[in-house]
Parts: C-alpha cells; structure tokens; sequence
C-alpha cells in the first residue's frame, strides 16, 4: 500500500509548521514588495505546487490587494482542493488544468508577472517550461529554486534525507543555469538574491520528524515541537483565526533583515531567486 501524498494531507489540514509559514510570509512581504516596485497588474503562478504544506496559496498576499491571479496544476484533483481553498478564503481566482507543461493554455503575452516557487526541479523538462514561462509573460518572470549552497540542504541530502534526490532533479537548484537560459530566451536579468532565511537550517520536514529520523527519542524535546500550543498554520492568519500570528513569526526574521549583501546571506538561505524583465520584440 502506498502512503497518502503529502500535499493531499494538507488540503485539509493546514498545521503546516514554523518554518513553512515564516517562509511563506517572508514570500508574502517579497511578493508585495515586487507589486510595488514594478506595478504588474496580472499574475500567472505555475506550477502551483513546489513549496511544502499547503498548496496553491503562494499567490494570495497579491489577489489579497485585488491583483487578478491564474493559478496552474497538473493534478485535477490537487487543483480542485486549491479551488476550494480559495473558496474558503473568498478570493477570486482562476484555475488551469496544465496537460503539459511544455505547453500552457494560454496566449503570448498574457501575464504581467509570471513566476514560481521552488517548482523546477520537479518538472521532466523544466527548460521547456521556463521558455513556456517567457512565452506568457509580457513583463517580468520571477524563478526561485532551494539554495543548495546552503547547510540544512545538505545535512539533509546526506544525513537526513537522501532519499528526497531520488524525487527530483538536483541540476535545477542552479541559479546560474536558470539566469542563462532566462537570458537565452530573450529575457534581462534585473536582480537576483537570496530569501527564506531563518535562523534554522532548511531541512523540509517537522522538527518532530527530524529528531524521529535522527534517532533522538527524548519525549521532553520532542513536546517542544508538537500538541497543544504548537499550531501554525498560514491559513488561520489568512481567515481572521490567528491575527497575530505574523508578528509571532516574524520576530525570527532578524537574519532575513540584516543588511548584509545576500552572496554572504546565500550560505544560512535556504532559496536563491532571479527576476528577469521579457524583451519585447
């Protein structure tokens, strides 16, 4: 028997953990930072799938501000729960059913920013898929991968969890091949960075499971770290449940804020990015 995929489990239960909503906010502020300085007025986010915990919901700090949103699955029943999601929060949206990712439903030029999060390196043909990305856009494209420079990243390719190499492809948390082959297909680097740097390492699981996995058995730390009291959960923020919330993570935003130059950042970072600005023919 084959366990439950893991982004079905959290259609419905949205205790994603710290960590997955400090990054997720930190994306909120970055995201809302883009709309300021750029001014996009259409956002295509595709895949929808890529950060962990929730699906589908990267893109609503944007619609949150009445920015029309499209948001793009290969999974009709991930995409449903995604709609229904959206439902809940009561925000407009629109939703593709992508049949193939070398190929998306939409016109040229379609979208003012077009981007994704930590989504490459699960595609089969993520190059197909950024020149797909350029394709829609008639602005700007947006790109973040996991830093693999980074130490979490490697305590858990080869001491937590190496097994996860096997789900992906490892070639694509190269940012250095994303910004040529963006730069191949027309597009102009503008800024590039670092972000999500909290000051714990990426390891992409619970600390409970971790401490599991490392075989530390102890019931007094592992309580630290689950049942009562340790709920986070971006959707209670959203829905009005959990109104402090943000300022309860956020206080661990400290790293993420230090004015350092980010090739210094990039070794604690757990995501590197790339905005890029479509030239026009």
């Amino acid at each position: 028997m084959t366990s439950e995929p893991t982004w079905r489990h959290y259609l419905t239960d949205y205790d994603e953990g710290l960590g997955l909503v400090y990054e997720r906010f930190v994306l909120n502020d970055f995201l809302l930072y883009l709309k300021g300085q750029y001014g996009f007025a259409s956002v295509l986010e595709a895949p929808l799938f890529g950060m962990a915990g929730v699906s589908g919901i990267n893109s609503v700090a944007l619609a949150r501000i009445k920015t029309p949103v499209t948001l793009v699955d290969d999974n009709a029943e991930r995409l449903a729960g995604v709609e229904r999601i959206w439902g809940e929060l009561g925000l407009p949206a629109r939703f593709a059913l992508a049949e193939d990712w070398a190929r998306l439903p939409f016109d040229d030029n379609s979208f003012e920013f077009v981007w994704n999060w930590a989504a490459l390196w699960h595609l089969k043909a993520p190059g197909d898929f950024l020149r797909e990305m350029v394709r829609c856009s008639n602005k700007l494209v947006f790109v973040a991968v996991p830093n693999p420079v980074q130490v979490g990243y490697q305590f858990r390719k080869y001491v937590a969890e190496p097994e996860f190499v096997k789900e992906i492809d490892e070639r694509w948390t190269d940012i250095g091949l994303i910004r040529r082959q963006l730069a191949w297909l027309g597009v102009e680097i503008i800024d590039q960075g670092v972000l999500d740097v909290p000051p714990w390492p990426d390891t992409v699981m619970p600390a409970s499971e971790l401490l599991a996995r490392l075989g530390i058995r102890s019931q007094k730390l592992q309580s630290r770290f689950q049942g009562e009291g340790w709920r986070w959960a971006t959707m209670d923020y959203y829905l009005g449940k959990q109104p402090d919330l943000y300022d309860r993570v956020m206080k661990y935003a400290w790293l993420e804020r230090l004015p350092a130059p980010w090739k210094i950042k990039q070794v604690w970072a757990h995501h590197r990015w790339v905005l890029g600005r479509k030239v026009l023919k």
